[in-house]
């Protein structure tokens, strides 16, 4: 069992990722940042050439990022809020062009999806 946001726990999240078949031609880099006082946690969630890589720290031109709190950050991973309410709550905070994720919600889903397995086993 990994620790929430742990570089093990980020190591879980990219063995779930390499798991997937995704399309091919689906081209998306979500930047994850975790700010807590000043302790900072990032990792990169990358689709390319059908495949899923989950990898700590920043990407150099993510499509779309979240910045949030551990406390929202957590919630969101759990499952127990979601990033629409967060974001509406003004907990999250957006950066880059969402529509890039938007406009491939259902592809995206299935890294939810994949992520749920490693959700069950994480400290947190």
């Amino acid at each position: 069992m990994a620790a929430f946001l742990t570089p093990a726990w980020i190591s879980d999240l990219d063995a779930a990722a390499c798991t997937l078949a995704l399309p091919a031609d689906l081209r998306v880099v979500v930047q994850q940042v975790v700010r807590d006082d000043d302790v900072e946690v990032a990792y990169v969630v990358e689709i390319a050439g059908g495949h899923g890589r989950v990898r700590p720290g920043r990407a150099e031109n993510p499509d779309v990022s979240f910045t949030q709190d551990r406390a929202t950050a957590a919630a969101i991973a759990q499952g127990t809020l979601s990033a629409q309410a967060a974001f509406l709550d003004g907990r999250v905070r957006l950066g880059g062009d969402l529509r890039s994720v938007l406009n491939h919600a259902a592809e995206l889903a299935v890294i939810g999806d994949a992520f749920a397995t490693v959700r069950a086993t994480t400290t947190w």
